[in-house]
């Protein structure tokens, strides 16, 4: 997609660098001159709101392990100390906590903008599975950090999680004991959950740098679904996605601004600003809101077993949903039944979160009447999620009748003002 480089250095020193480690050149390829499709809207920016929030977690990370003390008798104080002795240490401490939250909040948002403009299909199936790779290393981080404020719900959210691993047959058992370091969550545990938390922000810049890869050899995809089929389909990257993408990084950061300054707390749990107590547990376990729809599927089986496969086959479903979408059009702004299913389906992952932030026994607000809980509202909505993936897409690929498409993306954009490509002439 990127074709041929386009870099010509200019001054001795960089023709001297040029020859030996191209380095400017592979940035100019990739990020100024790269051809990218002239009708990408702001659903197209997240990816740069993600590079910073990743960004952002990883340096306020590194102050933060400077002060944070892995032990049970003073995880929790020194945690305080930040807050309160630290030069700044309350402001790196809110942004890397609230950053957590606003990371999630962007890859959803950039997931399902990919789920909609079927950016997961040929020729981008490995882009889209090293994206969920990510999502699925960006799960692990921040079950990890979760636990290093060594509060209430950090110490049962990972007896609870922890103990679910033990449900697997035959390596169940060791694995849960390697991650404890002994019989149960205890110091060894926060050490090994400290030191992975640190490794993993860095694994998941390097499959960042993949991804990026992999995005720049097909090029990106766009709303209409639609490949590049001249140069008039495309603009430089720089200045005219620079521009667009700082806009959209600008307005992200004055709403994390406002987290982080006015309601920093107000995406955590109030049990954890309660010291680890083994011997009292909390009424309602429960872990960040951007893991609840996971919690919901797993509640949603009696079986232990059951519940922990289920969980994990949601997340790696989609690594196969390149090959369960059977459309040929890519684009659900072009598929009239596609697109009120995928609106089910989100309105499904909003309701799975709500399900799992309530007691399972907890009637329904409106359904209460009729016996619905929130245990069988998470069962009807996995039941959707499932469906969702392993029936209606496949299906609707033959059944679906697509509405017409533009014949390129120039006149996706500028209609009937569009001219004609110039012939080709013929060679004498």
């Amino acid at each position: 997609m990127s074709g041929p480089s386009t870099y010509e250095p200019k001054t001795g020193f960089t023709k001297w660098l040029d020859a030996r480690l191209p380095i400017v050149r592979l940035g100019w390829d990739s990020f100024v001159d790269f051809p990218t499709p002239r009708n990408l809207n702001y659903w197209y920016t997240f990816g740069g709101i993600l590079t910073v929030c990743l960004m952002i977690q990883i340096i306020t990370g590194i102050v933060l392990a400077m002060h944070y003390v892995p032990h049970i008798d003073h995880a929790f104080a020194s945690v305080q100390r930040i807050d309160r002795d630290v030069n700044y240490g309350w402001l790196i401490r809110s942004i890397h906590a609230v950053g957590a939250s606003m990371f999630f909040l962007a890859v959803y948002m950039h997931i399902f903008r990919g789920l909609y403009y079927g950016s997961y299909k040929a020729p981008r199936e490995l882009l889209w599975i090293l994206g969920v790779v990510i999502y699925l290393l960006m799960m692990a981080a921040a079950f990890l950090g979760y636990v290093l404020p060594w509060g209430q719900m950090s110490y049962w959210g990972a007896m609870v999680i922890t103990n679910l691993l033990g449900a697997f047959p035959l390596v169940g058992g060791p694995i849960t004991e390697w991650l404890w370091g002994g019989f149960s969550v205890g110091n060894a545990t926060l050490n090994r959950f400290f030191s992975l938390h640190y490794l993993i922000p860095f694994l998941i810049a390097g499959v960042v740098g993949l991804h990026i890869w992999a995005l720049h050899v097909p090029g990106n995809n766009n709303p209409t679904g639609i490949e590049v089929k001249s140069n008039r389909d495309t603009l430089p990257f720089h200045p005219y996605y620079t521009s667009k993408d700082g806009f959209a990084i600008v307005l992200f950061m004055v709403i994390f601004a406002f987290f982080v300054f006015y309601w920093p707390d107000a995406l955590g749990h109030s049990d954890n600003f309660i010291p680890a107590d083994p011997l009292v547990t909390p009424a309602l376990i429960v872990p960040e809101w951007y893991l609840l729809p996971f919690y919901a599927i797993l509640r949603a089986v009696p079986d232990k077993l059951g519940g922990v496969l289920l969980m994990f086959g949601a997340i790696g479903i989609l690594f196969v949903l390149p090959w369960l979408d059977t459309s040929k059009v890519r684009s659900m702004r072009y598929r009239p039944l596609a697109r009120w299913f995928f609106g089910f389906f989100i309105v499904a992952c909003l309701g799975l979160g709500w399900a799992g932030a309530e007691l399972p026994d907890t009637p329904v607000p409106g359904l209460g009447a009729i016996g619905v809980d929130f245990l069988l509202l998470g069962r009807v909505l996995t039941i959707y999620y499932f469906a969702y993936f392993l029936v209606i897409l496949p299906i609707l690929g033959f059944v679906e009748k697509p509405s017409e498409r533009p014949a390129s993306i120039e006149e996706s954009v500028l209609g009937s003002k569009s001219k004609p490509a110039p012939a080709a002439v013929p060679a004498e």
